[in-house]
């Protein structure tokens, strides 16, 4: 890196889908390749049925932490996708509560690049309805790279 050259950053949607492992895949290798660190992004919301409106979701208690499963599923997916070409790249784990293209925008201002799965689901479904990855192609100020899922898992 040069002298008075910041190094580059990286978001990439988290989700725990195999299209969002796929992405942060990706963003780890090039993040290696170019010296810049990574985001890895998660978003969160309550589900509008347990606001009072409605019935929760079958095993989900009113107790339930999504802040904690959040984190707890950007973790696992930094580590399933974790590989020996990538272990020098700086990898910081970020949950937030949001539609998950919002946050994704908000996390990606000043980025250099934002990365995002071409489907999401995962354990955060209702917070993918609708297509992230288009909305974040349209809205966002950085270049945006939509990687595609292996069709595997």
């Amino acid at each position: 890196m040069q002298a008075g050259k910041r190094a580059g950053r990286i978001v990439v949607g988290v989700d725990g889908s195999p299209s969002s492992d796929e992405a942060l895949r990706w963003a780890m290798r090039q993040a290696a390749l170019t010296g810049a660190s990574v985001d890895a992004v998660t978003a969160w919301e309550y589900p509008a049925s347990l606001g009072g409106f409605g019935m929760a979701p079958v095993g989900m208690s009113d107790d339930f932490d999504f802040s904690k499963y959040a984190d707890q599923t950007v973790a696992e997916a930094v580590s399933r996708v974790s590989e020996p070409a990538v272990s020098g790249v700086t990898v910081r784990q970020r949950t937030a509560e949001g539609n998950a293209a919002s946050v994704l925008l908000e996390a990606a201002d000043g980025a250099d690049l934002l990365v995002v799965g071409s489907r999401g689901h995962g354990g955060f479904a209702s917070a993918l309805l609708g297509s992230v990855s288009q909305h974040c192609v349209h809205h966002s100020a950085c270049p945006v790279v939509i990687i595609r899922g292996t069709g595997k898992g």
